[in-house]
């Protein structure tokens, strides 16, 4: 080694000047007046400068993803400082770093490690910043002259060093903390708002927006995975500039994302600028993206697609930084299979609104059936009754004749309307009434949740058998909730008690079926199960006569039990099996 350059003398058995200790306690002060490495950086290498009445002076900080010591702070040196980027072990300052040893060079003429930055430097000290035996950095002090460092003075550098990295460290790990505190703020609401979202796009929208905003990205981008098909497809992208996106169905094989899917786990590309990458279908086309990382969005085994987020410089993606892009993966899997949960439950509804109309129209049709018959009957005892004799050749033989055909083909019309809107016996099946109601609560979840009703169904403790349709039972309850709904505008409650009761005719199942509503209005609360009567704008007035002559169908029965402004119970009998 060069004579010029001298080794620190141990800075533990430093003798500290009054001078020294205020010094040091300005710098440790620096770090409780602001959170803020850009604030206090400065004055922490003014303050060196000053003890040590330097020419000039920079604060070098190793850059993890390049490995390089970039100047972070400097006061004296020329205005392109910027462009000094030290490989460890390059110049005085990387040599430091590389040997984590501090160095004093009395003249910088006679070192060749040294890299001139100002011109008129004659002497240098630099000093490592250490965390856990790791160098974070390096600070320097220069001199326009020679010989002026001395040993002590590089041994209180040294531990002047100390204490300016626990400030470095201590507003890290506040900023560290504080990131952390955003991201997980973040997190959360997103989350809230994933669930919330049911329009697809919206949601893949969403989903792009927030990874990029939590991780700092360039651009954040969400395919979705064919899995019979062997494809990826853009979904939605989220970008700081105008991207242009690969169209269509894209084949797994050219997709850089394929690994991703295959492993179910993270991968990440340091440079897909690379010739490696050009060809490959899935990468966005915009050379400002330089390194991405790529999170499987899985639900129970299935990987529904890929969330990616790209940076525009070469950076090292830490273990915090996957761990929150899967979380959001997670929560964006959850939220896409809420989605189509969601749509799956709407087609059955819209299914089960068609089928609505048609039992209404087909018992509808039963009823107007059932009203014709009666009168029909009393024309044909007349028509049966007249006993007009005609002679042969008399016109009115015939017409009588014809009238009593068209009667009996109008009779027989109206029995097959009857016979046609009866359910089958062979249709009638021995069915667990509770799995019915609890069948039933499934279509109509999404109805109460977005009701704001609250519904309670304790199951009896043994299963209660009855023997019916299935169709048709479950269309009553439905018919019964959904009034009780509308009879809570502004929501409430409804409650399902089940139970057995044993009467002189033998056992039969008992279901109340109590809302929390304005009740039943005194004028029609005796005609309640009337064909066309309602008692509500929009109403057919033909649920609760449906209803009932289902039930007495079924052997069974339907009576209105309570009524009052603080709500109804409607009571459902049928004969256990």
């Amino acid at each position: 080694m060069d004579s010029s350059a001298a080794h620190a003398p141990s800075a533990a058995a430093l003798a500290l000047t009054l001078a020294d200790q205020a010094t040091l306690g300005r710098i440790a002060s620096l770090g409780f007046q602001s959170d803020d490495p850009v604030f206090v950086l400065p004055r922490i290498l003014g303050e060196l400068l000053t003890h040590f009445n330097g020419s000039a002076g920079s604060i070098s900080l190793l850059n993890p993803d390049t490995g390089r010591l970039e100047i972070e702070t400097q006061i004296g040196l020329p205005s392109d400082y910027r462009e000094v980027v030290l490989r460890l072990g390059q110049g005085v300052t990387g040599w430091v770093a590389f040997h984590t040893r501090a160095q004093l060079v009395t003249d910088i003429t006679r070192d060749p490690r040294y890299v001139r930055i100002r011109p008129s430097t004659a002497s240098e000290m630099a000093a490592p910043m250490e965390d856990n035996g790791q160098v974070i950095g390096v600070i320097c002090i220069d001199h326009d002259t020679a010989n002026h460092f001395t040993p002590g003075n590089l041994a209180l550098l040294v531990r002047l060093t100390v204490e300016a990295t626990a400030v470095l460290q201590r507003l890290w790990h506040i900023g560290h903390l504080k990131a952390k505190a955003r991201q997980l703020e973040t997190l959360i609401t997103s989350g809230q708002s994933l669930v919330a979202k049911i329009e697809p796009q919206e949601l893949f929208d969403t989903l792009t927006r927030d990874a990029r905003q939590v991780l700092s990205a360039r651009a954040c981008a969400l395919y979705l995975h064919d899995t019979p098909g062997a494809t990826l497809r853009f979904a939605s992208l989220t970008s700081a500039a105008i991207t242009p996106l690969p169209i269509g169905e894209i084949p797994l094989d050219s997709c850089a994302f394929a690994a991703a899917i295959h492993t179910r786990r993270a991968v990440s590309f340091a440079n897909i600028q690379t010739p490696d990458f050009r060809d490959l279908a899935d990468l966005p086309h915009d050379p400002a993206l330089v390194s991405v990382l790529a999170t499987p969005l899985s639900y129970e085994g299935e990987v529904l697609g890929v969330l990616a987020v790209f940076t525009d410089r070469l950076h090292r993606f830490d273990n915090d930084e996957k761990r929150l892009l899967a979380a959001l993966a997670s929560l964006g899997a959850v939220a896409l299979q809420n989605s189509r949960l969601y749509t799956r439950v709407f087609q059955s509804e819209d299914s089960l609104r068609k089928n609505e109309r048609l039992t209404t129209l087909g018992l509808l049709a039963a009823e107007i059936a059932h009203e014709i018959r009666n009168p029909l009957t009393v024309l044909k005892l007349l028509h049966g009754g007249l006993g007009v004799d005609f002679p042969p050749d008399d016109p009115r033989q015939t017409d009588m004749r014809v009238i009593g055909e068209k009667l009996d083909q109008l009779e027989a019309i109206v029995t097959r309307v009857l016979n046609f809107a009866k359910a089958p016996t062979t249709l009638h099946t021995r069915c667990s009434l509770g799995e019915i109601i609890e069948d039933t609560l499934v279509l109509l979840r999404l109805k109460l949740a977005q009701s704001k009703i609250s519904l309670r169904f304790e199951p009896p403790p043994r299963p209660l058998v009855v023997e019916g349709h299935h169709g048709q039972l479950q269309q009553v309850l439905l018919n019964l909730i959904i009034n009780a709904m509308q009879a809570m505008p502004d929501g409430g409650s409804i409650t399902l008690m089940l139970e057995a009761q044993l009467r002189d005719t033998g056992a039969v199942a008992i279901l109340d079926l109590t809302d929390t509503g304005n009740g039943i209005p005194a004028s029609i609360r005796e005609r309640i199960f009337d064909s066309f009567l309602s008692g509500r704008p929009g109403g057919t007035g033909l649920g609760l006569a449906i209803t009932k002559r289902v039930l007495i169908s079924h052997h069974g029965d339907l009576a209105l039990v309570n009524n009052s402004p603080a709500g109804t119970t409607m009571r459902l009998t049928l004969p256990l099996a």
